[in-house]
């Protein structure tokens, strides 16, 4: 297994709790997306343990990217965020499973032998974002970034002013972008502006 995580702490603190256990081999770590990629391709582990929010890179897309060059690989990712904005994404991308920062040790060990044999994962919490996501109409499940970037849009803002009001990155937008015009069954910003209007997920603007 590979340790993803930008913080060096947390990844000490990781490596420590596979340390000793014949069950378990690290063969590698990163602190962001791209070394990630080409850990894996170095290394080929069964397993890769992440988190999501790191630089340079989306969590949703490393996974993709990793699942899409390492075919087989099972990500496992560990964070602290368990809204549907982090889930979703992670999920689609092609997730084995997602938990907390929170586990307990025991329970992490058990579920990176879950996950390296195929297995789902999902920590409480996560799973009920799942169920909700379930039983929402589609249009009705944009997270709450989502709507901030599709209220931006709205009034003419462009990806790299998105970005800059929202302190996140142009790469980030367009994966926003592209999770919002999946969930609205629509191919194009204007449609999407139409849609949630349409929905009631935008409110026209009521002049004085």
């Amino acid at each position: 297994m590979i340790i993803v995580d930008d913080h060096p702490v947390v990844r000490d603190g990781l490596r420590g709790i596979f340390t000793g256990d014949d069950a378990f081999e690290v063969v590698g770590e990163a602190a962001e997306g791209p070394e990630a990629l080409a850990v894996a391709l170095r290394t080929n582990p069964d397993v890769v343990l992440m988190d999501l929010r790191m630089p340079k890179m989306s969590g949703a897309e490393i996974i993709r990217r990793l699942r899409e060059q390492t075919p087989g690989i099972h990500v496992l990712v560990l964070t602290t965020f368990d809204d549907d904005a982090d889930v979703l994404p992670a999920i689609e991308q092609g997730a084995t499973g997602y938990l907390l920062k929170d586990t307990p040790r025991a329970e992490l060990r058990d579920a990176v032998r879950a996950a390296a044999r195929g297995e789902t994962v999902l920590s409480p919490s996560v799973a009920g974002v799942l169920a909700h996501r379930v039983r929402t109409p589609k249009q009705r499940v944009l997270s709450r970034r989502e709507i901030e970037v599709l209220g931006l849009i709205t009034r003419g803002a462009t990806n790299r002013e998105v970005a800059a009001k929202l302190f996140i990155t142009e790469a980030t937008v367009k994966t926003h972008l592209l999770h919002i015009f999946a969930k609205l069954g629509v191919n194009d910003r204007a449609a999407a502006v139409a849609a949630a209007y349409e929905t009631g997920l935008l409110k026209p603007a009521v002049s004085e």
